[in-house]
């Protein structure tokens, strides 16, 4: 029997306990906004997350930048290696976090300055991740909102608009995009009205 599987925190992220087995190699498909958190703003997404993203501190986020600069979109298919740092401490005491040794899509080993204290900062390591290089996986919710919103564009009568929304299939999709991909939702959802004030002919009510 495989113990660790048996002490997994329950969380919605990724904590720095998941990785006392060891460090990991995380490769990103996307990075999305954790809005109402103030601590922890950042999502990022990666293969077999479980759900559970990774979200930097804002160190971390720090040394994100310096590698892979502040545009989060081009982030997909890059590679980091995180590990759990035991000596990370919060309210005085060492509760350990998550730190990153390795990244992709860097040629040599950078050191930055980070913030240790209020008053102090320390040399901080970041080693290149020789890994091959692997493009984004696909999003395959955006790649069915697409398909949806170009349907609604092609409709040619109110009743094909219809017709196209009372769909069981096309029901169940949008629910699915409203519960799970609400910025992917809004954009079926302006594409169907977009084209629903199209075909409505002047002289009657919308």
């Amino acid at each position: 029997m495989d113990m660790s599987s048996t002490v997994i925190p329950k969380s919605d992220q990724l904590n720095s306990d998941d990785l006392i087995p060891g460090p990991r190699t995380i490769t990103v498909t996307r990075v999305t906004a954790n809005e109402g958190n103030g601590e922890q703003p950042v999502n990022v997404h990666f293969d077999g997350d479980a759900g559970k993203p990774f979200r930097p501190c804002k160190s971390m986020r720090r040394v994100m930048i310096a590698v892979w600069g502040a545009d989060a979109t081009a982030y997909g298919g890059r590679s980091m290696t995180i590990y759990r740092d035991p000596a990370v401490t919060w309210g005085g005491m060492e509760v350990g976090g998550i730190r990153i040794s390795h990244m992709s899509h860097m040629e040599r080993e950078m050191v930055l300055a980070l913030t240790a204290t209020k008053k102090a900062r320390k040399p901080y390591r970041v080693a290149p991740l020789r890994v091959e290089e692997t493009k984004p996986t696909e999003d395959k919710a955006a790649t069915v909102a697409a398909g949806l919103a170009a349907r609604a564009a092609e409709c040619a009568t109110l009743a094909d608009l219809e017709a196209l929304t009372a769909d069981a299939k096309v029901v169940t999709q949008r629910a699915w995009l409203a519960k799970n991909r609400p910025e992917l939702a809004a954009d079926v959802d302006a594409a169907i009205t977009d084209r629903a004030d199209v075909l409505t002919p002047p002289d009657l009510p919308a």
